[in-house]
């Protein structure tokens, strides 16, 4: 008697190859209208499939992940974040819990790249400006920004997104760069292929950095970015963040922007997406995208294809290539 393919829930819209890769091995169920599942189908697919391939949106609780007559045993995550899984009830829970770090680190950087330039050369502002028709023609004294030439950038988290960001702050832009991390580098130098100085906590970073960009996971029981980490910054400084939403005081940054305390920010990512306070929408002085710092077809499709090759690993019994827990 044939054995019958293992059950797999897509909880969004995946690219094409990949959905038809997926559709080959798995008995798939797949969501061609690209809308997030809410609580009550989250938890009631826990004992329906046998792997749930998950993304940043879906918030898999421990309410959920312990659901009656749980059957996932598997969650093959697509990003190289895990925040929106409770990681202590999944292994009290035993499921095995994956991610695609490595293959969206450039397109992330890059984005983070650009909203150093768009947050300090004010480009949102001005562009608004020329959107509605009151471009008055070129001036010498209007839309100016700041230029970041021997500007020092802090990074918050030196792993791989942070340091592909350094190097293209500092080779790119021509920016001193400093860094807080966890833990230790031992060669700065061979690392990043520069000197860059490391400082032993957040607090010593914020008030040197003329450019603050946050590279770190979320998830934790408060933001690592706090209120009075925000409070340190200077005047003229401004707060990039690609990582996650939570990682950063967000009301605390509105506070800032609004007050004037700060010159800008450049944010990827929000604390309760899809929402976005409406006084961070109503500022000039800040850059909005909406969560898109992997967002070329090329690394959405690798980073599909990565979390295949986890299902895979794991039902195959071969090993995972990332696996998270």
């Amino acid at each position: 008697m044939q054995k019958m393919p293992p059950k797999i829930l897509v909880t969004r819209k995946l690219p094409s190859a990949v959905e038809a890769r997926l559709s080959e091995r798995y008995d798939v169920r797949l969501n061609p209208d690209d809308r997030p599942l809410n609580r009550a189908q989250l938890s009631a697919a826990m004992a329906r499939y046998d792997a749930l391939v998950s993304t940043v949106s879906d918030a898999l609780d421990a309410s959920i992940l312990q659901a009656p007559q749980r059957r996932v045993r598997m969650i093959a995550n697509v990003g190289v974040g895990f925040s929106n899984i409770d990681m202590n009830a999944a292994r009290t829970a035993n499921i095995i819990v994956s991610n695609t770090p490595d293959v969206l680190t450039e397109a992330t950087a890059d984005i983070a790249l650009l909203l150093i330039l768009a947050s300090t050369r004010r480009t949102s502002a001005a562009e608004k400006k020329l959107r509605q028709g009151d471009w008055r023609g070129f001036s010498v004294v209007d839309d100016l920004g700041t230029s970041v030439q021997g500007k020092t950038l802090g990074i918050i988290g030196m792993g791989r997104i942070g340091r592909a960001t350094a190097r293209r702050a500092h080779f790119g832009l021509g920016m001193q760069v400093i860094f807080y991390n966890r833990t230790r580098l031992a060669d700065p130098v061979k690392v990043l292929g520069f000197a860059a100085r490391q400082v032993d906590s957040i607090d010593a970073l914020m008030g040197t950095s003329d450019v603050v960009s946050v590279h770190v996971p979320g998830g934790g029981a408060g933001p690592l970015i706090s209120a009075r980490h925000i409070a340190q910054m200077k005047p003229s400084g401004y707060l990039i963040n690609t990582a996650r939403g939570d990682s950063i005081d967000q009301k605390a940054l509105v506070a800032a922007l609004v007050e004037g305390r700060i010159v800008g920010a450049g944010l990827d990512v929000y604390a309760d997406e899809p929402k976005v306070p409406d006084a961070l929408l109503q500022l000039d002085n800040v850059t909005l995208l909406p969560h898109m710092g992997s967002a070329t077809a090329e690394v959405r499709v690798a980073m599909g294809m990565l979390a295949v090759d986890n299902l895979d690993g794991f039902f195959d019994g071969s090993g995972l290539v990332n696996q998270v827990f």
